[in-house]
């Protein structure tokens, strides 16, 4: 049962000293592997989240809907030295999946990573997850909606050295610079894809102030090695729509909304559905209701972050109601 999630105990540095940086950062790990981590101070919450899934699926009753909350490195690598500085996510966790309908289906991947903890699932500089950690995820969601899998064999390793991501800019510690990591993303040795784009032109309060004609381009950019840009990677950011045509022919057409977590996680769908939508919580320019319908629409996976769960989504319900874009008024 995806809902009953038993609790995950730190092993791989449960005795690691750890210090507080900026912004309330958690620095812990050996000099040169130095991990930061991002407090979590969040309580119960999820509720209206939950919510909002629960809204999707009385809206589209045809379509099987899906709710992945993913958890932060903070969660499998904080040393019990720093316990006090951050609270625990799986509690958010539980409560919204314990808010769904029955009718919506909780995907656990809070147990999944905990198994591979061992492994580089999380990005030592950066506050997102490593690639390898969304394989992961996106399997577990694969199984839950029963459409096949590719193996982690059907794709070619890539590696962007000398990696530093957002962390260092959050925590302003010089440890984190001097810990560069391995960005190491996966992609498709079957190339048979098309992946079409409609950009938005975004102002510097994050709102939409115009849209671009669609256009097909990669799904999968390159970085030169020391980039700090790496996790852009996929799509090359979030600010527009993604689609993704694929070789396979089982009727399923998956619409994915997701905050910069779930960028890593859809490059790993390409073998289980025959079309793969991508929307940012953040920009939409269409009117959901008509965009599920004239794409037809099978699957609804939410996939953000426990950060962003906490703080509601409201953003997705507002795309229920409002109008296609140029909007008027």
């Amino acid at each position: 049962n995806d809902r009953e999630i038993a609790e995950y105990k730190t092993q791989q540095n449960a005795d690691e000293a750890a210090k507080i940086a900026s912004a309330g950062i958690i620095i812990c790990g050996p000099e040169g592997q130095v991990r930061a981590l991002s407090a979590y101070h969040g309580t119960n919450g999820g509720n209206q989240y939950a919510q909002v899934c629960n809204e999707y699926k009385r809206t589209f009753p045809g379509v099987n809907v899906y709710c992945m909350v993913i958890p932060t490195a903070v969660e499998y690598y904080c040393p019990d030295a720093a316990k006090t500085s951050t609270k625990s996510e799986l509690t958010t966790i539980r409560n919204t999946y314990s808010l769904l309908d029955d009718s919506v289906k909780a995907v656990d991947i809070y147990t999944t990573l905990g198994k591979h903890a061992s492994e580089n699932i999380y990005l030592r500089t950066d506050h997102h997850w490593a690639p390898l950690g969304a394989y992961y995820a996106a399997e577990r969601f694969a199984q839950v909606a029963g459409v096949p899998y590719r193996k982690l064999s059907e794709y070619n390793k890539e590696v962007v050295h000398g990696f530093v991501g957002t962390m260092y800019g959050y925590s302003h510690d010089i440890s984190v610079k001097q810990s560069p990591e391995d960005f190491v993303y996966y992609t498709p040795k079957d190339s048979d894809y098309k992946t079409t784009y409609i950009n938005y032109t975004v102002d510097k309060s994050y709102q939409v102030t115009s849209e671009a004609a669609a256009y097909d381009g990669p799904f999968f950019g390159h970085f030169k090695d020391g980039s700090s840009a790496a996790y852009c990677v996929f799509m090359g950011g979030d600010s527009k729509i993604t689609q993704v045509r694929t070789s396979q022919k089982n009727g399923r057409r998956v619409l994915v909304l997701k905050d910069s977590f779930g960028n890593a996680l859809v490059g790993y769908l390409f073998g289980s559905f025959e079309e793969v939508h991508v929307v940012d919580g953040r920009y939409f320019t269409k009117n959901m209701r008509e965009y599920v319908e004239q794409n037809s629409i099978t699957d609804i996976l939410f996939c953000n972050n426990v950060f962003k769960v906490y703080g509601g989504g409201e953003k997705y319900m507002d795309f229920l109601k409002q109008e296609s874009w140029p909007y008027k008024g």
